[in-house]
């Protein structure tokens, strides 16, 4: 559908959802420079970076790259073996040509190995941290680093700590400032009036309305609501080219030879793109339009963002799911959102930075609460426990596991639970899947076995992605007793988003009804 259309004709939208980004990924970018030991403008240059270049090469439409949180304590860890940033930056380029070896090996296929109720926990886990890491924010606590997403925080106390130190902690300008905000959100795009203003995205009158409120606060001699200047965002002031030439850090490549740094970079290339690919599944997912993303260019994409990165002195990058949710909740179309988060963010560091240093942490804080929401909906939940204990058990041991842990060890946590359900499965039944693809054929046939897992995501992606236009498919599923969510679910994005476009013809053979009727409603089924 969008890959036929000029990327261009959809700035109505893209342009407001590039500003979003931008609001969430500034401060976001910020707090992980501060929580990584790194210089603040280290998180500004990788945010600029994540935007404009991996936002151009990735072939993603809706997902975007930035400094991410998961990657924060191995770069502080990093940085303090090393001895000195400028050293640390030697193994982000590092870790960029590792990644597209990586991509060119294609090792980005591994994505497909993720089942959905693993993506889908992680997703939710991320949701709960969020709303959990913001609510502090919100009351004006801001103790913990905007962008920490770990259970366990770095001065040895966790989240459940701090939101109870919050309510001890309680600034009431700052309360009001975000209420202020959620409510703004609520109600932009159900209120008729308001939905004429479409074009001005409702997370820039909350921030917009944070900073006016706390102006008139000031102005009002209500001094006591007044926000305080550690619940601002701090940005480096740069006025001129001297001072912007001070704050910019190169790699030293003397360094080159050294072991340690070559172990840093590969820790670096493993990790960042774990969460790349952990991500993009994830975003793939939440995209309404259903497109898939190449795995193997996004680790390409993400290799030369680092390369950059580390040339001038930021950040190692990865795909984001709070910046991909924020740009997919803000409605964008294509790619362009993402570039355009990074030029407002390049552009506004450096005409506007004291105006930018004005916005109060609540107004973000509220603007991320509706996000962490999202991800996290109960109704969610309801779905996943009801299709079932094979789906649900890894989906909420995961999403736990992500909470109480970290993005990569709850995953991997969830992924072994998985792993167990399908063995367990597998002792009982033997699957095999076979294909009849003729090359001159107008007819290609799938005939599906007793019980098909999550494992087999990539033959049946790949088989969708080679079929030709104008032919007929015939899945066969007559001997089916199980067949996996994720399978279901690529089927049913395939026959209504994308053999229409190709003029192909999907029949479904003989699909049992409690999967045509729960997740394939709108599938033909043929019993024969």
């Amino acid at each position: 559908m969008e890959n036929k259309k000029n990327i261009f004709t959809h700035l109505s939208k893209d342009i407001p959802s590039g500003i979003v980004v931008f609001l969430v990924a500034l401060p976001l970018c910020l707090g992980i420079a501060m929580a990584s030991g790194a210089p603040l403008f280290a998180g500004i240059i990788g945010g600029i970076i994540g935007g404009i270049v991996i936002g151009t090469l990735s072939n993603s439409h809706v997902s975007v790259s930035g400094p991410a949180a998961g990657l924060a304590a191995i770069v502080l860890a990093a940085i303090s073996t090393l001895g000195k940033f400028e050293v640390f930056l030697v193994a982000v380029v590092l870790a960029g040509i590792f990644q597209i070896i990586l991509g060119l090996i294609k090792a980005g296929s591994i994505a497909d190995y993720f089942p959905s109720s693993v993506v889908e926990g992680m997703l939710a886990g991320i949701g709960i941290i969020i709303f959990m890491k913001q609510l502090p924010h919100a009351f004006g606590y801001d103790k913990d680093t905007e962008g920490d997403l770990t259970f366990f925080e770095k001065d040895g106390s966790n989240t459940f700590q701090s939101l109870i130190n919050m309510f001890d902690n309680i600034h009431p300008g700052a309360t009001i400032i975000s209420i202020v905000g959620v409510l703004i959100l609520l109600i932009w795009d159900k209120v008729p009036f308001l939905k004429k203003l479409k074009v001005l995205p409702g997370a820039l009158i909350v921030v917009a309305s944070g900073i006016l409120i706390d102006a008139f606060f000031m102005g009002s001699g209500m001094t006591n609501l007044a926000v305080l200047e550690n619940h601002l965002v701090r940005l480096p002031v740069i006025n001129s080219f001297s001072e912007l030439n001070s704050v910019l850090v190169f790699p030293d490549f003397s360094y080159l030879t050294d072991k340690k740094v070559w172990i840093v970079a590969a820790t670096i290339a493993v990790v960042a793109s774990l969460e790349t690919l952990l991500c993009i599944e994830a975003s793939d997912k939440m995209d309404p339009y259903k497109r898939f993303t190449n795995q193997n260019r996004e680790l390409l994409a993400q290799g030369t963002g680092n390369i950059l990165s580390g040339l001038l002195g930021g950040l190692p990058l990865t795909s984001v799911v709070v910046r991909t949710t924020a740009n997919i909740s803000a409605g964008n179309q294509t790619k362009i959102s993402s570039i355009i988060h990074g030029v407002v963010l390049l552009l506004c560091v450096i005409l506007i930075p004291a105006l930018l240093n004005k916005i109060p942490l609540a107004s973000l804080a509220a603007i991320l609460l509706l996000i962490g929401y999202k991800l996290a909906n109960p109704a969610k939940i309801m779905a996943f426990y009801k299709e079932g204990r094979s789906q649900f058990i890894p989906f909420i041991i995961t999403l736990l596991a992500v909470v109480f842990t970290d993005l990569l060890t709850g995953v991997g946590i969830g992924l072994v639970i998985s792993m167990i359900f399908v063995l367990v499965v597998h002792t009982k039944n033997n699957y095999f899947i076979s294909k009849n693809q003729l090359a001159n054929s107008r007819e290609v046939n799938i005939k599906l076995s007793e019980e098909v897992s999550f494992l087999h995501k990539p033959a049946i992606k790949q088989t969708f992605v080679n079929l030709p236009s104008d032919v007929t498919l015939n899945i066969d599923a007559r001997e089916c007793k199980y067949i996996a969510y994720d399978i279901l679910e690529i089927i049913n994005n395939f026959k209504n988003t994308t053999a229409p476009d190709r003029n192909i013809t999907v029949n479904i053979l003989g699909m049992k009804e409690k999967y045509s009727l729960n997740d394939l409603d709108s599938v033909e089924v043929i019993n024969k």
